[in-house]
């Protein structure tokens, strides 16, 4: 049975001046957050797609890697994951999220850096939101 999960987003106006909101109704973690052009292209309070898709990518990876750590015999007390979103906004047909770069720190007792990168890369391949993106996912990945 397939999983379904949802945000809703609503939008006035038009691209330049318009105003937005979204929420998470299903989780309730966040309802009628702004989001606007400001949001996405400038400095206004707020947030933006690029922001919620970069969190979604975060945590998912962070999960992906405590399990595939978890299936190799590794119990991680730390995984720390930075998801950073690249748009060009110039690109037609016209802004594109063009890359994901990944950083993770995590700490893992009794496995060796060969052992982590392999296992990093293999989370990365794996990851649901990885797998959802038509963009290159990059990573730095260190153990502490």
């Amino acid at each position: 049975m397939a999983l379904k999960r949802f945000a809703t987003a609503h939008w006035a106006g038009d691209i330049q001046t318009g105003k937005g909101a979204i929420s998470t109704p299903q989780s309730g973690l966040f309802a009628d957050q702004n989001f606007s052009f400001k949001t996405r292209f400038g400095d206004e309070t707020g947030t933006n797609p690029e922001e919620l898709l970069a969190a979604a990518h975060a945590g998912c990876f962070s999960m992906a890697l405590s399990a595939v750590l978890g299936r190799a015999g590794f119990t991680p007390t730390r995984i720390d994951t930075r998801a950073e979103a690249t748009m060009d906004p110039g690109v037609s047909p016209g802004p594109t999220v063009t890359g994901v770069h990944l950083t993770v720190s995590a700490s893992v007792p009794a496995i060796s850096p060969e052992q982590f990168a392999e296992l990093a890369n293999a989370a990365k391949a794996g990851c649901v939101i990885s797998r959802a993106l038509a963009v290159p996912v990059t990573m730095d990945a260190t153990l502490v």
